[in-house]
């Protein structure tokens, strides 16, 4: 089934600066004191290279009588303001950093977990590994250095009060090359921004290959035309691309940084070329060139920073974009639900003209399950048949509660199935999906470890797998193997429904007459109700009833003795 993947609406700064404030506001007192340590490191940088110009050129002189005891105190004070700055500021901004990205994992995955299963499979597995991996890295990345940005800032600031203390007609000259350079940075910052988000999106590209070269490693071994196509026209493409892009955004930054070290260095030779026709004695001279050539270090320092900025505000902008495409969790998931009591199996479920639509997908037309009527009674066996592509998964997420009805209404005992009772609802199931999720560890009480070895054994699984401390001791597993120890997940959970979605189709013929004519049958006596698609016409006997679907519709609802030829 093709599924548009709508356009995830971009947001706005706005939007952006109100998720960043937000992650900050646990911490905004340990940010402020960081901060304000970072600006006084700084600053104490500034007026060090002040008190060290004033010592140079103290009149006492610094070789006869060694340094003035007001200028050694103020010396000593202010490395230690320096260094104090500095350790409080890269430990302080460590810790907002860090606990920032913590947030963020822990709120998107949060977010994750409470979104509708619709709106997960359209925004795309490989896209929101690509945000939780690359992008919170990259964060993370632009936290770790923050702190020195911070200090390289207050530096900057500090120096440049210091010139304007010494004359401010040169600091002046000084302000006007800063302008111009600063006016090339925001062009490149503009050009590299765009750069970098053209290359994240093609990370997400890229993403998707790197999939299909690992879960299709053996269709790739087979197929040698597919495997040149992936590797030359998919993969080594997209890579190049990134490289690119990348590389075309860093040399914009860099031309922009070397014509601001231009600049910096035209106006230093322009100080010392007219140092005799500005009215500025030597010691204001001296020192704003000591100035000027340290102050070169911190400037350089944020402006080689910028790259990565912009590297952080795009992956940033992706965490919020991910943010609000599930900004809008599912109702009642956040409930305390029946975990720790008995599930009790509904006598019935009814489907109540229930349809479902997929938006369109490029050249394809909309497809349409329904309207749907349907009971499943307790204790039943119902086989659900039908082509591919004729709705059979689709009607399943629907009766699992994963998709919320379109239209109609599903009743349990004749009480509608609703957000506030859904989660609960979905507790009745066991599943294995034909896509399933195999889990290396249960969640149910301890000590079922008995009870597990009889089911792998029952399974022909346990001279391979058994369970201790709640976890299996191995995946390594061929297909049908893996089926059966997710049927193990399903019978240790004791649901009182079991779905199976194809479940037979990997096992070898001998074991799938096992789990038709054997096993179904068991959970059938056991109490079980059991809602099986399968393509098995030979075993559509051992269901109560067979129903049959054909493009969205129940074409066929039949006990199964009719069906036997």
């Amino acid at each position: 089934m093709t599924v548009l993947e709508p356009e995830a609406p971009a947001p706005s700064q706005r939007s952006l600066l109100r998720e960043i404030v937000r992650l900050l506001r646990p911490f905004w007192k340990v940010a402020v004191f960081a901060t304000i340590m970072g600006a006084l490191s700084g600053l104490s940088t500034a007026w060090l290279l002040a008190t060290v110009n004033r010592a140079l050129h103290a009149a006492e002189g610094v070789r006869a009588d060694g340094m003035p005891a007001d200028l050694l105190l103020s010396f000593a004070a202010l490395c230690v303001l320096i260094v104090a700055g500095e350790i409080a500021s890269d430990l302080g901004n460590g810790l907002v950093g860090q606990n920032v990205v913590a947030g963020l994992r822990a709120d998107l995955s949060q977010r994750i977990l409470s979104a509708p299963i619709a709106e997960i499979e359209r925004f795309r597995a490989h896209r929101i590994t690509t945000v939780l991996n690359q992008d919170i890295d990259t964060i993370s990345t632009f936290t770790f250095g923050f702190s020195s940005l911070a200090i390289a800032a207050a530096v900057t600031l500090g120096c440049f009060a210091y010139l304007a203390l010494l004359s401010p007609p040169l600091c002046l000259i000084v302000a006007v090359a800063i302008a111009l350079g600063s006016w090339a940075h925001a062009f490149a910052r503009r050009l590299g921004r765009r750069g970098f988000e053209a290359a994240r999106q093609a990370q997400d590209e890229l993403q998707g290959q790197y999939r299909a070269i690992t879960e299709g490693a053996k269709e790739l071994r087979i197929d040698r035309r597919r495997r040149r196509h992936v590797r030359d026209a998919q993969l080594m493409v997209t890579i190049e691309r990134i490289r690119s892009l990348r590389v075309r955004a860093m040399r914009v930054f860099m031309s922009a940084n070397a014509f601001g070290s231009v600049l910096f260095f035209a106006v230093i030779g322009l100080v010392l070329h007219l140092q005799g026709r500005l009215p500025v004695d030597a010691p204001a001279l001296s020192g704003f060139v000591i100035v000027l050539l340290y102050v070169k270090g911190p400037l350089a320092q944020l402006i080689g920073a910028l790259p990565l900025l912009g590297q952080a505000q795009v992956a940033m902008r992706r965490v919020a974009e991910l943010s609000l495409r599930f900004s809008s969790p599912e109702s009642g998931l956040s409930r305390q639900g029946t975990e720790n009591r008995e599930i009790r199996a509904p006598r019935s479920i009814d489907m109540r003209r229930v349809a479902y639509s997929y938006p369109a997908g490029p050249g394809a037309s909309r497809f349409t399950l329904g309207p749907i009527d349907l009971r499943i009674r307790a204790g039943e066996m119902l086989f659900l048949v039908g082509d591919n592509g004729s709705g059979k998964t689709t009607l399943i997420k629907l009766l699992l509660g994963l998709y919320d009805p379109q239209e109609g209404v599903i009743l349990m005992d004749g009480e509608p199935v609703v957000a506030g009772n859904r989660d609960d609802y979905r507790q009745l199931f066991g599943t294995v999906f034909s896509d399933y999720y195999l889990f290396d560890d249960v969640v149910v009480r301890p000590g079922r470890e008995a009870e597990a070895a009889a089911y792998l054994d029952r399974l022909e699984l346990g001279h391979k797998v058994s369970l201790k401390a709640g976890r299996f001791s191995t995946l390594d597993l061929s297909t049908g193997q893996r089926k059966r120890l997710a049927l193990v997940h399903a019978y240790l959970d004791k649901r009182p429904i079991l779905v199976f979605d194809e479940w037979a189709a990997d096992q070898d013929p001998a074991f799938r007459q096992v789990f038709y004519t054997e096993i179904l049958p068991e959970l059938k006596r056991s109490g079980r109700t059991l809602v099986v698609i399968s393509h098995d016409d030979r075993y559509f006997h051992v269901a109560d009833r067979v129903v049959h679907l054909a493009d969205g519709r129940i074409v066929e609802d039949a006990a199964a003795p009719e069906l036997v030829r």
